[in-house]
């Protein structure tokens, strides 16, 4: 039996080089391998049953449009109904697998990937128009969710946090184990669509429940091939039911089930917002609370003070603006800068940002395409917005190209309360601001519904210490970029608006998809 003193020592997946003339070379290998296998026809997958549905998903490549990377077969309510049955079914037995059972699922799919870490990543670059190292940190992470999770499985179920605190007659055995609630609805977002789908998914499926799959419309076969995977390393079918479709019609109908136990979900504040409206409403037949486990985006930036080392405050608001263009909940789509070196960070930040190249992201071009054609329309919406709040420094166009390419743009000048300053665009826009002081700085950062992560550049120990008490966000940052959360390192997640507090790749997250029960014995 597995235990967690039988495995190595965590470590999170490095990064891989690719200033390696070898790695560069495997990652363009691995880009043509795909390339070759693009267009395939993707099933349903519920239970044993691969379902080839008339209606289809068709994703395209964002980066060139004429590209279609696979044709996903489509849920409806009938289909939801179905792996929803079958969901409860196999729970029945997947509840009592042992925790190192499942546990080990997980260690030889992380291992797996691991051994296919580009190809993945490679499938990343062409579905969601991630550069190189933007997928090979996605994929990076998703194998240290697999990985750290199993780990947690297994010290959780060798561990009893309950110990009795006082005398009693006789000898009292005092005990918590934590049980799986059922089934589970995960929804997952097209931004990190290895990482936080696998990582949602099987922080349920290795606590003992069982889950339906609704990825995003955006990037369903990432998500294919990764349940492909789950099903090589051998995980019984019923417990990861792959199902796309219309987030109203299967979304929201597995949303409202009276059988749904719990929903993971990732992406925006509107939609979350409303999944968790309507999954408080208790169904006919149903006989518990749903659990709601959600991170709902951002509003996140860099306060910058006179003190602090600007080279490196630059560097840090042009990666956590731009990485991904923009399109990560915890971007640092605000810089807040002290009056005093507000012309020389704009200056810095400016001429960096000019210098990102706009292309192929299999080029491995610094900046690529956001997702689809109603994302760029949301932002170049901002964008316009931005030109009657701030002056517009840099970009503000879209950009050239068989695909949804936009320019990085800065808005400089622009006042506290400024909707580009509250509003989460999720592109590559920066909003500058200028401020009289460095607490003025952290005041206006908490002006916002959101609080994810957040940056505080300064050498002056008193303010950074300040900044750690009063800077409300779930993941702050000193003098580092507000982006780039590490499994087991940097648990991940927000408050207010951002979600419900719950730290991914943290060591309670588990206990979200479990709940504990007391088992009290007196020995006469």
């Amino acid at each position: 039996m597995t235990n967690i003193t039988s495995i190595p020592p965590y470590k999170n997946e490095p990064f891989t080089d690719f200033t390696k003339v070898e790695n560069q070379h495997a990652i363009e290998e691995a880009i043509q391998k795909v390339k070759g296998e693009l267009g395939k026809t993707f099933p349903l997958v519920i239970g044993k049953d691969k379902i080839i549905t008339e209606e289809k998903t068709v994703s395209i490549n964002p980066a060139n449009v004429d590209e279609v990377i696979g044709k996903v077969s489509k849920g409806n309510k009938e289909y939801a109904e179905k792996a929803m049955q079958e969901a409860l079914h196999t729970f029945e037995t997947w509840k009592k697998v042992e925790a190192s059972e499942r546990a080990e699922y997980l260690f030889k799919a992380a291992q797996l990937m691991r051994e296919r870490k580009h190809e993945f990543s490679a499938y990343l670059i062409l579905e969601s128009g991630k550069n190189w190292a933007e997928a090979d940190a996605d994929t990076a992470e998703a194998i240290d969710f697999l990985e750290f999770y199993g780990r947690e499985m297994l010290r959780l179920s060798e561990t009893s946090i309950h110990q009795p605190l006082y005398p009693t007659v006789g000898e009292v055995d005092n005990k918590i184990t934590y049980i799986p609630l059922g089934v589970g609805i995960v929804i997952s977002p097209f931004n990190f669509p290895l990482a936080i789908m696998a990582g949602t998914t099987v922080a349920g499926v290795v606590s003992g429940n069982t889950v339906i799959l609704k990825p995003s419309d955006n990037t369903p076969v990432v998500a294919a091939k990764f349940v492909e995977l789950m099903e090589e390393v051998g995980l019984p079918s019923g417990v990861i039911n792959y199902l796309p479709g219309d987030s109203l019609e299967v979304g929201e109908y597995l949303v409202e089930h009276p059988k749904t136990r719990f929903i993971s979900f990732t992406g925006s504040r509107a939609v979350g917002c409303r999944i968790y409206e309507r999954a408080s409403v208790v169904q006919p037949g149903q006989i518990w609370l749903k659990r709601i486990v959600a991170e709902m985006g951002g509003k996140d930036g860099i306060v910058v003070d006179e003190t602090a080392d600007l080279d490196a405050a630059a560097e840090a608001i042009v990666a956590a603006a731009f990485g991904f263009q923009g399109q990560k909940c915890s971007a640092g789509s605000r810089a807040i800068i002290v009056e005093s070196v507000y012309n020389e960070v704009v200056e810095k930040v400016v001429a960096r940002t000019k210098n990102l190249d706009i292309g192929l992201p299999e080029t491995n071009a610094a900046v690529g395409p956001v997702i689809d054609e109603k994302a760029l329309n949301k932002i170049l919406g901002y964008i316009e917005i931005g030109k009657d709040e701030g002056k517009l420094v840099t970009g503000g166009s879209r950009a050239k190209g068989n695909g949804y390419y936009m320019e990085p743009t800065i808005f400089a000048d622009v006042p506290a309360d400024a909707r580009i300053m509250k509003e989460e665009i999720f592109g590559p826009v920066l909003a500058l601001c200028k401020v009289p002081d460095w607490k003025t700085g952290i005041k206006v950062y908490n002006d916002t519904d959101y609080g994810l992560t957040g940056s505080f550049f300064s050498t002056k120990e008193d303010r950074i210490e300040y900044a750690l008490e009063n800077q409300h966000c779930g993941n702050l940052y000193i003098n580092k970029k507000c982006t780039g959360a590490l499994v087991g390192v940097h648990p991940f997640g927000g408050f207010n608006m951002s979600g419900t507090d719950s730290k991914a790749g943290g060591f309670d997250y588990l206990l979200l998809f479990t709940q504990a029960k007391l088992s009290t014995r007196r020995v006469l």
